[in-house]
């Protein structure tokens, strides 16, 4: 259903009720039935609406819920409900796109189908790089599933990695890091199931973090001379891509960014944490 993903799909008119009507609901859900603090929002809202042109934005964060997108858009100030500012983001194909119906729906909302396990030279990976050629907003959650535990951030998937090697244009970077959409919208609330509805009364943090800043000439290098003595290859990938680089070499590149990626989340949920004075 690509068609459905083209901003002109009947005039884009559908893209526009669902992007608004999403909004909407994650302003109830953040601001009306919960507690939504944000810590740098600014920093997000400014280069969502005024980037450089053609210059792509890619956003990182855990995964600690269903609701983490749309809701963690919803703070005040951010502008949820423009359809044209609207942030595309990897969706999982098993859970988003089960049906025509939700695969429509979910389509016009700018969500890109991943089939976790297919790697990350799928098809649809070529989608969001395209997205991020044309100088589009791409949201990632690198984990690759929800993570409700308040624990480090887990060894991320080397997908995102991968979109910022291969981008003609090296998008920005920048680390959000979130917390109390597992209470909002827990995995196990009765009976191992959601629950059927958002719960209230919950507190969510969200902490955006700086710009990320990645040399990848630099780091290219770094890669190549990494795995010179490495024989890895799994007959799956490009032979040669990103100026001549082997399966050996990506892996090196992927897995270095990846961990930068990492630190830099591991870093904003230090920060993210209530400060405790420490005894007398």
């Amino acid at each position: 259903m690509e068609w459905a993903a083209r901003a002109n799909h009947l005039g884009g008119l559908p893209r526009k009720l669902v992007i608004t009507a999403v909004g909407t609901f994650a302003k109830a859900v953040a601001n009306v039935l919960n507690t939504t603090t944000v810590h740098n929002g600014d920093t997000l809202i400014h280069l969502v609406r005024s980037r450089p042109p053609g210059v792509p934005l890619l956003t990182v964060s855990n995964h600690m819920s269903t609701l983490d997108d749309p809701v963690m858009w919803a703070f005040k100030g951010f502008p949820i409900c423009d359809a044209k500012l609207a942030r595309w983001v990897l969706a999982a194909e098993d859970i988003c796109f089960k049906n025509r119906v939700l695969s429509y729906f979910f389509r016009i909302g700018k969500c890109i189908p991943i089939t976790r396990g297919g790697g990350i030279y799928q098809e649809h990976m070529n989608e969001a790089l395209d997205r991020l050629n044309e100088g589009a907003w791409l949201h990632t959650f690198p984990e690759g599933k929800v993570c409700p535990e308040d624990a480090p951030v887990r060894r991320l998937k080397w997908g995102t990695a991968s979109l910022i090697a291969r981008a003609p244009v090296t998008p920005i970077v920048l680390p959000i890091i979130h917390h109390g959409f597992e209470k909002v919208m827990p995995e196990n609330y009765a009976f191992g199931r959601r629950p059927p509805v958002p719960l209230w009364n919950q507190e969510i943090k969200i902490v955006v973090g700086e710009p990320m800043e990645f040399n990848l000439p630099e780091l290219r290098e770094m890669a190549l001379s990494q795995s010179r003595d490495s024989s890895t290859s799994s007959g799956w990938w490009p032979r040669t891509i990103l100026g001549g680089l082997d399966e050996a070499a990506q892996r090196c590149l992927y897995m270095t960014i990846s961990d930068h990626i990492r630190t830099a989340l591991e870093n904003l949920r230090d920060f993210s944490k209530p400060y405790v004075k420490p005894e007398q």
